[in-house]
Order: C-alpha cells, then structure tokens, then sequence
C-alpha cells in the first residue's frame, strides 16, 4: 500500500492528474488512516464480499469453456452459410467481460457479465438467438437458459455449473475477428447496428474506467465497500430508479480521481463528503465528453431537450459518452441524497472513533419506515412467463413513481423497494413489489387531506397490460396496505420485528448524529401545527426534518469546508461555528482546498431549461410502453375527488376533472402526458374539525381489484 502511495504521489509531482478538474487534495495518509483501512478491509472480509480461490478458479474454467463453445458455433454457422474451408477455419468469436468482474469487485455467488463479438456474417436474430441458443441447451451444464431478445440491450441468462452468466452479442463490420482484437478504439464502432452499439459500450466503460483512476487497488476496494453500503441501505438498483453497479463505479472513480493519494478509509468519507455537497443536475465525469467522428449521440443538454430532464447525470467515459444513471427520478435522488448525507455523518463519527465501520452498514428498516405503502403484485402460468413479465413490471416500475408524484404535484412522495420479494407459502408463481409513501416535508398540512390516485394506478396497469409478449396467466394487481398489515413474507424468517416505546427527539437526535438509529424515532406521529402527519422515514430522515424546522440547532451541511489531511479530528470545521481561536486563525481555514472543493461540487446548479420530468414512451425492453395508443376507445370517467370536512360539507368535483383531465378518449402517448401534468391529486380545504379527522392525512383510495393481497384497498 505504501509503495502504490508514493508512486501516485510522484505521477501527481509531476503535474498529471486524471479527470476533468485538478484533484481537491493530495495529502497521503497518516498512520490513522491506514489503521483505519485495514479495518475497513476485515469488516469487508468478515462481511463475506470475497470469493474463495476455489470459486475464482471455476469462474476462469466457465470462461475458458464458453470462449471455445462461441469459436465452435461461429465455424458451424460458416460452414452452412456455405464458406470454404480455409474461411471456416479462419472463422472467429471472442469472449470479453464487463461489470464487477472485469472490475475485481464481484463477490461470492455474482453473475458474469460477458459479451460475445462476432463477424458480420453471424447474425443476432438467427445464429446468436437460435443456433447458439440451441447449442447452449443442450448441454448438460446449462440451466435456467433464458433468451431475452426484445431488451434495450439484448441479452442471453443461463448457469453454467451453477453460476450465472449474462450473455451479450455485438457484430462487427468484420468478417475476420482477430484474436488479439482491441475494442477500445471507437473505428470497432464504425458500420455497427445500435444494439452492438449498447453491448459493446459495457466492456469499453468498463476498460476506461481502469485507466482513469490513479490506483487500482484503492479503487476496487472503495467500490466493494460503496456497493456493500449501497444493497445494505437499498439504493442500489438501475430498475428502480437508484444506481447500479457502473454507476456506483463511476462515482466512486471520480472521488478516487479527487483524492488521489488517499487509501480506502479517506476514500469512503470523501465520497460521502463530496456527494453531500454535490449541485445536481451538474454531471459526474471521469474525462470530457468528445464528439468523435463516427456521429454518434452523446449527452449533451445545450443540444439534446431530453438530457435536461435528467436528474443525476453520471457519464460514462467511453465514447459515445452517455447518461447511465437516466432512471433516477426526484424522489430516488431525494433517497439516495439523504443517504449520502447521513453517511458523511456516520463516517465523521468514526473519523473521531465515536462510532465504527458496522454503524455505515446497517440494514435500511423499509418495511417498518414508512405507514402508507403500494404494494404491487405480479402472477404468471409458469416460471418462464413470470420471468419475462417480472422483467417488463420492473421496467415499468419507475413510470408509476413519475406519474404519482406528478399528478399529486410532488407532494406525494414515493419510495421503492429495491428488489422483489416472494412468499414461498404462497401457491403459483409470484412476486411482489412495494413502494413508501410518504407527504413532502415542509408542505403544509391541511385537514381533511386526500389523494385520490385511482386513476394514475389505473393508467399505470392498463400500460402494463399492453405487454405485447403478454400471455393468459400474466397478472397484475396494487393495493394499499398499511405498516401494521404488511405481509409477514417481506420480513427475515417471516417475524415482524419489535417496535419499542417512543423516544424524546434529543435522545433521536443524539443517536442519529452518530448514525445510530433507535426504532423509536421510525415511522412516529409527529405534532405540527394543524394536527398529525407521517414522520415517513427512519431517524435519518427525521434528522433532516429537525433541521429545516429548528436551523439553530445544526449548522447547514453547504457551509462545511475540507481540510488538508492533518489527523482524524481536524479535517473539517464549520464556517462560524463558536471558538476561542482568533478570528484571524479561522479565516484561515478557507484555503485553496476549500475553493478546489466547492469548485469541483459544482457551485451553482447548470442553468438547464426547467421541463416537465421526462416519461419515456420506450421502456428497457425496447418497445412502445403501449403498443401506440394507450386507451383505444376507452374513457375514463373516474374524477379527481376534494374532500371539504366540517358541517354540510361533503365531495365535490375538481374543476380540473371538468377540464378533461378525468377523461381521455382516442389520446396517444404524448397527448396524454401532456393532458395529465396538469395535476390529479388536490390538496382538500380545511374546516371544522371533526371525529373523522382523527385518521392520519395522508389517505389514499385506489380502485378496487380482484384477488388482492389484503382485500381492502378502500381502506384508509
């Protein structure tokens, strides 16, 4: 480790650095930070992120193996294309890999991201999705073969000897495929259809990636430990809105690129320091974005409306440069924003060994943080539908969390849950998704509140079931359940955990300031000035809600300035806060670390143009979301509902729903996006309090459906 610091240190003495800015600080270590780090790297071994040599050995044999199985099938499809010989034999593919093992980062039990490169003359559609499909199944150490054509990157699932493989395709312009073939030059790009496009841009980020971060080692470590957090805290997802594993790579890259002596410890507060302070929509780059000369699209939101809508732009370094983090949406960037934040809380606390590495892990409490949840549930005929239509669900997910906090004017706020689960009680094929539903904070509260979102749900099933793959059997249903009735099967063992008694709000505080969550501060009423509202999420989030509404007693995150590395205590100090150092000492603090930090976080937002947040009418399965028009012949007659309490008051009609939004007869895609950003959900006038506004505020109706899971869906 020492060695890889000092020659980091030279590379930077002689005035190189990676990335599109100058690096904020190139302080090496002290002794504490390498303690620190090789804490760091038990915590990580004892968590079990490491695959033993046994398995790493089977991994290379299964690539080994899969490489010949593609040279065999690209000479039998030349031969009955009807080559000669000597071109049969000349014939050649190869096998590359990508994601977090051609990183160094997978762990025990991951997947292979592979990607098989072939001629010209071996086509996709037959001889990748059929010929070498029939191939693969029938070996008898393939299972579980799983083609997936109509994806936006097409892609190929199966275990090899039980260990999964995902298995991409591109075809280049050639007719020979050199085995020493070099597919980080963008000429590999010329004359090749998009979809090669796509699967060639995971191995080519992949490889830039490596070669723009100053040291390797650091950097695979930093990022294990950033993914761990990542599944630990449930924002690591690409389908549902948060980051997925290049993502998460990129970011952690850009620190490493900042910070390039620092060794894992100070890598990982950094993150957390500098993503906290990030002004977002600005964009995440390891290098500058270059046009290129082959006139491929790449981000750029002075030219392209659509980049603008972006919410956390994350670019990736190879060209044609893109945005791989689009799925994110405001609520999801509200998520993984607050995480960040207490991160960076939970790594000062261990810079000032008031806290340790177990604390930044713990489990993020979902099922217990919030007490309004969707619950999405999903049936199909046998395990190979239940596979495609998942895969569609998923894809779609994100649409019902742009169209719920658009229609309710983003006071309603949605959460998703990372990943599915499954009650393995249950008979038939299954899966079920959730989501949190919480209000904005620092909205105010209005009695007699109501969302009416039967009508979003409706249009979001109705745009699911247009599935053109969809078969008979092939099911959805959403409901709302509350946090006592949530399914026992979403819990470790099927136990509900333990709610303990209520705590005071220091006591909260207090733990939360080091990271500690109590469960008395989750998911607590809280007294505001018109009745009761949802605290909506763990001490966090009520950390954060303190904040806004007593600013006296914290100090704002934005006015934290970094310090040379000069030991664990004294890395940062908060501009104003109360000392006995002169005046003149504390002017000093800012320094030109200080300016580099703020410089590289952003300064003020990009002065993009404002637009409506972007609902694409493609989905990740490369198809229309409705198959053209979206409510052929069909009206809706449901109306956005005001609910007025107090005497001799009842419902009344939206003018809104007298406008159309209620109803959209012969509409397309477009014309309905446009039509529904008006609003459905309205915020209900107050009046005379009554027994009925006991009920917490936020309420929801949906429409009622057949077989749901809790029965009740009017239930409030």
């Amino acid at each position: 480790m020492a060695n890889s610091v000092q020659a980091g240190a030279q590379t930077q003495a002689q005035g190189k650095h990676l990335g599109v800015t100058e690096p904020i600080s190139l302080a090496a270590p002290t002794e504490i930070d390498l303690l620190r780090t090789r804490e760091l790297e038990q915590f990580l071994v004892n968590a079990g992120l490491y695959e033993s040599q046994e398995e790493a050995v089977q991994r290379e044999e299964l690539l080994g193996r899969l490489d010949q199985i593609v040279k065999h099938w690209v000479k039998r499809i030349s031969r009955n294309k009807g080559f000669n010989e000597q071109l049969v034999q000349e014939a050649n593919a190869k096998i590359f890999t990508f994601g977090s093992y051609r990183l160094g980062v997978h762990g025990p039990g991951a997947d292979i991201d592979t990607l098989c490169v072939g001629p010209r003359h071996a086509t996709r559609e037959e001889d990748f999705f059929i010929e070498l499909h029939s191939m693969l199944a029938e070996m008898p150490e393939v299972t579980e073969l799983h083609p997936v054509q109509d994806a936006h990157v097409p892609v190929m699932k199966f275990k090899f000897n039980g260990i999964s493989v995902d298995l991409l395709y591109a075809r280049l312009a050639l007719w020979v495929i050199p085995e020493d073939l070099d597919i980080s030059q963008d000429s590999i790009l010329r004359n090749v259809d998009e979809q090669s496009v796509r699967s060639l841009n995971g191995c080519r980020v992949t490889d830039q990636i490596l070669k723009l971060v100053p040291n390797i080692q650091h950097f695979r470590t930093t990022l294990r430990c950033m993914k761990f957090w990542a599944n630990r805290r449930g924002v690591y997802s690409n389908v549902a809105g948060f980051l997925g594993g290049v993502n998460w790579a990129l970011l952690t890259a850009r620190i490493c690129q900042l910070y390039p002596n620092a060794v894992p410890s100070m890598l990982v507060s950094r993150f957390f320091r500098v993503y906290t302070q990030w002004r977002w929509p600005n964009p995440v780059m390891l290098c500058p974005i270059e046009e290129g000369t082959l006139g491929l699209p790449v981000w750029d939101p002075r030219k392209n409306p659509r980049d603008r809508t972006h919410q956390m732009p994350i670019i990736t370094p190879a060209y044609p440069c893109m945005n791989s983090s689009y799925n994110v949406s405001s609520s999801t960037l509200r998520v993984m924003t607050e995480e960040f934040q207490r991160g960076n809380e939970i790594s000062e606390a261990v810079e000032m060994n008031k806290a340790d590495w177990s604390v930044l892990f713990e489990h993020y409490p979902f099922f217990e943080a919030y007490r309004n949840y969707l619950q999405i549930d999903i049936v199909a005929a046998d395990d190979e539908d239940l596979r495609s239509w998942k895969g569609w669900v998923e894809s779609r997910l994100r649409f019902l969390t742009l169209k719920i906090e658009r229609h309710t004017f983003g006071i309603l706020q949605c959460h998703p849950h990372p990943s599915e689960c499954v009650d393995t009680s249950r008979k038939g094929h299954h899966y079920a998704f959730f989501m949190g539903l919480s209000r904005k904070q620092g909205v105010p509260v209005q009695e007699g509140e109501q969302f009416d979102i039967r009508v979003t749900v409706e249009e979001f099933r109705h745009s699911v079931n247009m599935y053109m793959l969809r078969k008979p059997g092939m099911e959805i249903y959403v409901s709302h359940v509350r946090r006592k009735n949530i399914p026992l099967f979403v819990f470790p063992g099927g136990v509900r955990p333990v709610r303990g008694p209520k705590t005071s709000s220091t006591a909260g505080r207090q733990s939360a300031s080091l990271g500690m969550k109590t469960s008395q501060s989750t998911g607590s009423l809280v007294k505001t000035g018109s009745g009761e509202t949802d605290l909506c999420c763990d001490s966090s989030v009520a950390r954060f809600k303190r904040k806004r509404e007593r600013p006296e007693e914290t100090k704002s995150v934005r006015s934290l300035h970094v310090l040379p590395a000069q030991g664990a205590q004294n890395e940062s100090r908060l501009q104003g806060e109360n000392t006995d150092e002169p005046a003149q000492a504390v002017s000093q603090i800012i320094s030109d670390e200080d300016i580099a930090f703020q410089k590289v976080t952003g300064g003020q937002a990009a002065a993009f143009v404002p637009e409506a947040e972007e609902l694409d009418t493609f989905d990740d399965y490369g198809m229309y979301a409705t198959g053209g028009r979206l409510m052929e012949q069909t009206r809706i007659t449901s109306t956005v509902v005001i609910e007025e309490s107090g005497p001799g008051r009842g419902q009344r009609e939206s003018p809104l729903s007298r406008s159309g939004v209620g109803s959209f007869p012969n509409v397309n895609m477009d014309e309905l996006e446009s039509s529904m950003s008006v609003g459905q959900g309205l915020v209900g006038l107050s009046g005379a309090k009554t027994d009925s506004q006991k009920k917490p505020l936020i309420r929801l109706k949906l429409a009622p459906t057949t077989n749901s899971s809790n029965g009740n869906l009017n239930a409030c």
